[in-house]
C-alpha cells in the first residue's frame, strides 16, 4: 500500500471516531448556536403560594417549579453578531425585582454580556411561591397610616405567615435562575432550528355573558338568561424546535394561549399541567429533551371548563372518566401530540443560519382613566373589607389560640389583600393626572420568518389576536407575563364589568392596549425590514 492510500484510510477512520463536538464546530463562519439548561426552584421549605385573594401556606410538594432557559446566538464571520437567553418559569408572575436581581446575577456570572438582552416569562401557575412584588412598599406604608404594625416582608399579607418571606424567595429564584442562564450561555455549540403550528384544547375563555350584557367569571351557563361565551379561544400551539449538528433533537418551545391552572386552589407547589407535558413529552422523545413553555396572549382564558351550573357531567368531564385522565394529564396528552404530528415535517427543514435580531425597547401606554366613581366604589368596598381584618386581626390578639386552627389566617389574608386592592385604585386616580403614561418593557426577536414579541401584562387574547394577524412574520409567537403588569381587558370585556375588566385589575386599558400591538408591531416590521 502506499504512501497516499494508507493516508486517505487513516484520515477517514479519524473522521469516522471523531466527537460530534469537534465535527459540530465545523459550521462555517455564519451560523446559530444554542444552548440550554434547566433548574430546580422548589423551595425546600414551605412559602405562600400566589394566584389567589387568600395566602395558602404550601404543604408539601406536588410536582417541581423549574426555570428553563435558551440561549440562541447568531455567528456572523466567526463573531457574536446578535444574541438573546429565553428563560420560561413556572412561576405565577414575573416581577421587576426578579428580573432585576436575575440580570444582576447575570452580569457578575458573564460580565461580557449585556444583561438587559435576557428576558423571563411566567407560566402563570397558581401552585407557585409568592415573592415581593412592586407593590409591597406602598402596602407598608399604607399599612402604618392605618396604624397596623407589620413587618414589611408581610406587607403582601397583613400577618406574618410560618413561611419563607416573599423576598428572601425571591432572591433564591434569581440565583438559581442566573446560574441556568450562564449555563445555557456556556453550553451552546452550532445548530439549527425550526418553527411550526400545531393545535391542541387546552384554553377556554373564562367570562360567561348574559342578555343583560354583563359578563361574570366561571359564570353558569344552565341559566335562561345565558347569551354566549364573551370573546375568542386559540387552540394554536406555537412550536418552535432546536437541533444539534447531528440533527439531534435537543428542545422544544411550545407557546399556548392560556395560563397553567388547573390546580390553583391546592395548597401544595406545582408546575401544574406543564410538568405534565414535561413527563410526556420526554418519555416519547427523550429524557434529555428541554421544553421552554410560553402563555400566549391569554388575560381571559383558562384551562377550566365552563361549568354548566348544575351537577350534570359536561362532554369533557365525561372523557376525564372514560380516559381515566385528569385535566392536567388531558392536556398533557393534547400538548404531545400536537408536538409530535408537526416534528417529522420540521425535521426536513432545519435552519442552520436562520435571520437573526432582537430587540429590547420601552414602550409607553396610556394609564386606564379612573373616574370618581370608579375611586367612591372601591374605596367603598375597601373599607368593608378593612373592618373585616380589623375584627380578626383584634381576635387574634384575644384569642392566640385561634392560630393552633389549620390554615387558620385563609380569611384574613382575604381581607388584607381586598382592603389593599381598593386602596390602590384610589392611589391610582391620584397618579394619572401627574403621570398619564407609564413605561414597560418589550422584547421582539426574529428567528428566520418567524417573529417573537413579549409583553408583560395578563394580555386579553384580541390583542395577541391582533399582532398575529397583522405581523409581517409568517408566524409570531405572543408571550406574555415577561413582566410586572396587570391584567390589560378589551373595551368589550370592560362592559361586561367581569374580574380582570375592574379598575382594581388593570392599570392599562383598551387605549394603551392599541398602542401596545401598535408599538409591538412596529418593533417587528422594523427587524424584517433589515436585510
Amino acid at each position: 500500500m502506499n504512501t497516499n492510500a494508507l493516508f486517505r484510510i487513516v484520515v477517514l477512520i479519524a473522521l469516522a471516531v471523531m466527537p460530534a463536538v469537534i465535527l459540530a464546530n465545523d459550521a462555517g463562519p455564519d451560523h446559530l448556536c444554542i444552548g440550554w439548561a434547566t433548574v430546580d426552584i422548589t423551595p425546600d421549605r414551605p412559602v405562600v403560594l400566589r394566584g389567589q385573594f387568600y395566602a395558602r401556606v404550601s404543604e408539601g410538594v406536588m410536582d417541581p417549579v423549574t426555570a428553563t432557559a435558551l440561549a440562541l446566538e447568531a455567528v456572523k464571520k466567526g463573531a457574536t453578531h446578535d444574541w438573546a437567553i429565553l428563560v420560561s418559569c413556572d412561576l405565577v408572575a414575573i416581577g421587576d425585582e426578579l428580573r432585576d436581581r436575575v440580570r444582576e446575577h447575570v452580569r457578575t456570572l458573564l460580565p461580557d454580556l449585556d444583561p438587559a438582552k435576557v428576558f423571563l416569562n411566567a407560566t402563570h401557575t397558581h401552585t407557585a411561591p409568592a415573592f415581593g412584588t412592586r407593590s409591597q412598599a406602598q402596602d407598608a406604608a399604607l399599612a402604618q397610616s392605618y396604624g397596623w404594625d407589620l413587618p414589611p416582608v408581610w406587607a403582601d399579607w397583613g400577618i406574618e405567615l410560618e413561611a419563607m418571606p416573599g423576598d428572601e424567595y425571591r432572591e433564591f429564584a434569581a440565583t438559581r435562575i442566573a446560574d441556568a442562564v450562564a449555563r445555557a450561555w456556556k453550553s451552546r455549540r452550532p445548530g439549527g432550528l425550526g418553527f411550526g403550528l400545531g393545535s391542541a384544547v387546552v384554553g377556554h375563555n373564562r367570562l360567561t355573558a348574559y342578555d343583560s350584557g354583563k359578563s361574570q367569571l366561571y359564570g353558569p351557563t344552565a341559566r335562561g338568561d345565558f347569551s354566549h361565551i364573551e370573546g375568542y379561544e386559540d387552540h394554536a400551539v406555537n412550536l418552535l424546535f432546536t437541533w444539534d449538528r447531528d440533527k439531534t433533537l435537543t428542545g422544544v418551545v411550545l407557546n399556548v394561549a392560556c395560563p397553567s391552572q388547573c390546580s390553583e386552589h391546592l395548597y401544595q407547589i406545582s408546575a401544574d399541567f406543564w410538568h405534565d407535558t414535561r413527563t410526556e413529552l420526554r418519555r416519547r422523545l427523550g429524557q434529555r429533551l428541554f421544553v421552554l413553555p410560553q402563555a400566549s396572549a391569554a388575560g381571559d382564558q383558562s384551562p377550566h371548563l365552563i361549568g354548566r351550573g348544575s351537577t350534570r357531567e359536561n362532554a369533557e368531564q365525561r372523557m376525564e372518566r372514560l380516559t381515566g385522565r385528569n385535566r392536567r394529564q388531558q392536556i398533557a396528552q393534547r400538548l404531545a401530540d400536537a408536538v409530535t404530528s408537526v416534528l417529522p415535517h420540521l425535521e426536513k427543514t432545519i435552519e442552520w443560519n436562520p435571520v437573526f435580531a432582537h430587540r429590547v425597547a420601552l414602550v409607553e401606554l396610556t394609564r386606564r382613566q379612573i373616574s370618581t366613581q370608579d375611586v367612591a366604589a372601591a374605596v367603598s368596598e375597601s373599607q368593608r373589607w378593612r373592618q373585616r381584618y380589623e375584627e380578626l386581626r383584634r381576635t387574634l390578639v384575644e384569642q392566640p389560640q385561634t392560630r393552633q386552627k389549620q390554615r387558620w389566617y385563609t380569611e384574613i389574608t382575604q381581607a388584607y389583600q381586598q382592603t389593599m386592592r381598593g386602596a390602590r385604585v384610589r392611589d391610582r386616580f391620584e397618579l394619572q393626572r401627574e403621570h398619564p403614561k407609564l413605561s414597560y418593557e418589550v422584547h421582539v426577536l426574529r428567528l428566520g420568518d418567524m417573529a417573537l414579541a413579549t409583553n408583560p401584562f395578563e394580555l386579553y387574547l384580541d390583542y395577541g389576536v391582533r399582532m398575529q394577524q397583522r405581523s409581517p412574520a409568517v408566524q409570531t409567537f405572543v408571550v406574555q407575563l415577561a413582566g410586572a403588569g396587570t391584567y390589560l381587558p378589551t373595551q368589550r370585556s370592560i362592559a361586561g364589568g367581569a374580574y380582570g375588566a375592574v379598575p382594581a385589575s388593570t392599570e392599562i386599558g383598551p387605549e394603551g392596549g392599541r398602542e401596545l400591538v401598535e408599538q409591538t408591531l412596529a418593533l417587528i416590521e422594523s427587524l424584517f425590514r433589515t436585510p
